[in-house]
């Protein structure tokens, strides 16, 4: 199990991972109408990678990122002391942003709605495969984690381009083709788009999302590709709606299973979730072990912060669950949220 550590001590090896996305060798430009139509086949997510440049570059930021992780642990250790009672469901208002080229990106109210209902089933503990968590991992599983999440406008936008960089962020802005946010302080946004670039012009990305250190500011959200929302209509083996679900976990603080740098073995500041060496994809089989410090640990690939496809993933942990909770708590940096 990994030991729960501050974060300061561990930044530099943190690598900013918001976004899910595939490797993908062929260049294509930022407008290139071939980018429209792409699915991904494999789970990939650049939302460490953002965040760790933002981090690098503003001091301010990476201040917040240090308070965040500390308000986190003390916050742990108040439940632990029976200071701090969770005792209601904490329900976030949620604003969908579409903004599309083709009629068929405009995805439909009712697939928004199926995507208010796996959120609220995957994170009530209510999703219909939760009966699968293996027996070893059971007496660790998150349960109810009492935050709920309700639609509260959809806006939407038609727009000539066929391709948005995760880096630019122009989806965000009105005066760059996109949709401003409707007050990040007190909404979760979800930019809704056609297909999401990475730094390099690369497709393949099917969404990221921004930490809680970037609580409030103009580009705070999600960004997740039309493909991947909701069910209906959704793209296998990502259509099952749990992208969002994965995207929202890093909205609220948690990284990737195996820490926030590509190098793997690292915290995840949730000491209830096995040590990994990196991410699994597709479905494995369980128990998978893999190794990491030259010790060899049964993974919890099931969990929503790896990179499996969408129905090999429907749990996460009890540590998960009170990272989550102080994000939303009074005092967090999501208070507004309430």
């Amino acid at each position: 199990m990994k030991k729960l550590l501050f974060g300061a001590l561990v930044l530099s090896f943190m690598s900013a991972c918001n976004s899910d996305n595939i490797s993908n060798q062929e260049e294509i430009s930022q407008e290139s109408g071939a980018s429209a139509n792409l699915t991904a086949s494999k789970r990939s997510c650049p939302s460490d990678h953002i965040r760790e440049k933002a981090l690098q570059k503003d001091p301010a930021l990476r201040a917040r990122f240090e308070a965040n992780e500390l308000q986190a642990e003390n916050f742990t250790r108040d439940l632990q002391m029976g200071k701090v009672l969770p005792d209601g469901t904490v329900e976030i208002p949620v604003v969908f942003n579409v903004i599309y080229n083709t009629s068929g990106q405009n995805v439909s109210d009712a697939r928004i709605a199926e995507q208010i209902a796996v959120l609220n089933a995957d994170y009530g503990a209510t999703n219909s495969d939760i009966n699968k968590i293996p027996a070893a991992f059971q007496s660790s599983a998150a349960g109810n984690v009492k935050i709920s999440f309700k639609l509260v406008a959809t806006n939407r936008k038609q727009s000539s381009k066929t391709a948005w960089r995760s880096d630019l962020e122009e989806m965000k802005k009105s005066t760059t083709g996109g949709i401003n946010a409707t007050d990040p302080t007190k909404n979760m946004n979800i930019w809704v788009v056609n297909s999401i670039l990475d730094e390099d012009n690369q497709p393949g990305t099917l969404g990221y999302a921004y930490y809680p250190e970037s609580a409030g500011l103009w580009y705070d959200g999600l960004v997740i590709g039309y493909q991947y929302i909701g069910k209906t209509g959704a793209s296998a083996p990502f259509n099952l709606g749990r992208t969002v679900t994965h995207e929202v976990g890093h909205y609220l603080n948690l990284p990737h299973l195996w820490g926030s740098s590509n190098t793997g073995c690292q915290t995840d500041y949730s000491n209830d979730t096995p040590t990994s060496p990196g991410p699994n994809y597709g479905t494995p089989s369980y128990p998978l072990n893999r190794v990491c410090g030259g010790v060899s640990r049964s993974q919890m690939f099931m969990n929503y912060m790896d990179y499996v496809d969408d129905k090999a993933m429907f749990m996460f942990s009890a540590n998960q669950k009170t990272r989550m909770q102080a994000v939303v708590a009074a005092a967090g940096p999501r208070a507004g949220l309430r």
